[in-house]
């Protein structure tokens, strides 16, 4: 026979516990100055750039106007102006395999182009790449192309990140995108003002080209993510939240009972509150990804709550003469070791993300295994506190009634029948 662990011991300790838990966060909250909010919730930069030294400098002195466009397959040139016949010239990667044959075709094709390399003629044409931003008119102005070595030795985020923040004197969300040679990199900055040109210091790109050197860096995509934007996202995190909370709400009281709906809104909440308060006194960024910890954490928290509830219901069908407070101790004793085999394989791959990740990942992960040690304390000892307590009124009011129907009667001069 399975030893019935008794936990409800630890109902008023865990309840006390708690309170104090929450009365701390609230006042750290409020002491600290509230979240340190990313640039998901503020105006802000985000620039998707490469880091990939220049290659060739074009620039144009002939007659009329050269247009140049590029994708992986070659450069395109188009030639047009008043009195001179247009063309679309194309310079193919797979035709001229070498930057040195290259140059030779298209200055042979072009006059009035003057190319000056900076690597190698014999480097592999399939390397170039030019950024999407840039002035695809050429003129007097250096028009450059970067490469980007396939085999080179990649970037490490942490150093982005460390230079984005000695450059803006802040934090700033960097995420790798693709494999790591690509040298690939998403940079969001906060604003200090409702307008790109708030950014702090000299830009995202001059910051970068600062590290890494003049014409290092290749500006893929750039956006402003305006003030009002961030507070529609804000709303929308308030109203996902409280959706949540509904309907978990209906499905436990369908499933189950009102008093099993309740208990499990209350846990979502005690586990929201606990994760919230580790964010604000950690210092920790709330930001999207921050958002998706909770949620993820309130769902990990739900799941193991209904698993109890569904051992509570079969319980109390099978010991009906047992009082509430002696099924919630079976069942949480019966459940004691599929919560603790599933948490700590869940954690094992958490704590893999912790240790072999950075930045906002290594944030997630964090924040998820302080969540799924919350999730299973509030089920082992909140919700099942709370719902013994919700019992515990049920029995004192029914007590009630049944005295004070016995005192009418004998008023009454009729003989009271009381239950056994």
């Amino acid at each position: 026979m399975r030893k019935i662990i008794p936990f409800s011991r630890m109902f008023f300790p865990a309840a006390i516990f708690s309170a104090l838990l929450m009365v701390g966060g609230l006042t750290a909250f409020f002491a600290m100055g509230g979240f340190n909010l990313g640039v998901d919730f503020q105006a802000g930069v985000v620039q998707e750039v490469q880091i990939a030294p220049t290659a060739l400098t074009l620039t144009w002195e002939g007659e009329g106007n050269a247009t140049i466009s590029s994708d992986r397959g070659g450069i395109y040139v188009i030639h047009a102006g008043v009195g001179i016949e247009t063309r679309s010239l194309s310079f193919l990667f797979s035709e001229h395999s070498t930057v040195g044959e290259l140059i030779g075709a298209m200055t042979a094709q072009l006059d009035g182009l003057f190319i000056s390399p900076y690597v190698p003629l014999g480097t592999n044409s399939h390397w170039l790449m030019r950024g999407a931003l840039g002035d695809p008119m050429l003129g007097s102005v250096p028009h450059r192309v970067h490469y980007l070595n396939p085999h080179g030795d990649p970037v490490p985020i942490a150093l982005v990140r460390d230079v984005m923040e000695a450059g803006v004197g802040q934090a700033a969300v960097v995420q790798s995108m693709g494999q790591p040679a690509d040298r690939h990199f998403l940079i969001r900055v906060r604003a200090e003002g409702d307008g790109p040109g708030n950014v702090p210091a000299e830009g995202i790109v001059g910051i970068l080209e600062g590290h890494f050197g003049q014409g290092h860096v290749v500006v893929l995509r750039s956006d402003f993510v305006g003030s009002r934007f961030a507070g529609h996202l804000t709303d929308q995190i308030g109203i996902l939240i409280a959706a949540t909370l509904f309907l978990v709400l209906v499905y436990a009281t369908i499933r189950f009972r009102l008093q099993y709906a309740v208990g499990a809104v209350l846990g979502i909440v005690h586990d929201g509150i606990v994760v919230a308060a580790f964010v604000v006194v950690t210092g920790m960024e709330f930001n999207t990804t921050t958002i998706a910890a909770i949620l993820t954490i309130l769902g990990y928290s739900t799941n193991n709550t209904i698993v109890v509830f569904d051992r509570i219901r079969e319980n109390r069908r099978l010991y009906p003469d047992e009082a509430f407070v002696g099924i919630l101790n079976r069942s949480l004793s019966e459940t004691l070791n599929r919560t603790v085999i599933t948490t700590v394989s869940t954690m094992l791959a958490v704590l893999s993300l912790f240790i072999f990740t950075t930045g906002a990942m290594r944030d997630f992960a964090l924040a998820l295994m302080v969540g799924m040690i919350s999730g299973v304390y509030t089920t082992t000892f909140i919700v099942t506190a709370f719902m013994n307590f919700w019992e515990n009124q049920k029995v004192k009011k029914a007590r009630r009634q049944l005295a004070s129907a016995s005192g009418q009667a004998q008023a009454a001069g009729k003989p009271v029948l009381s239950k056994a």
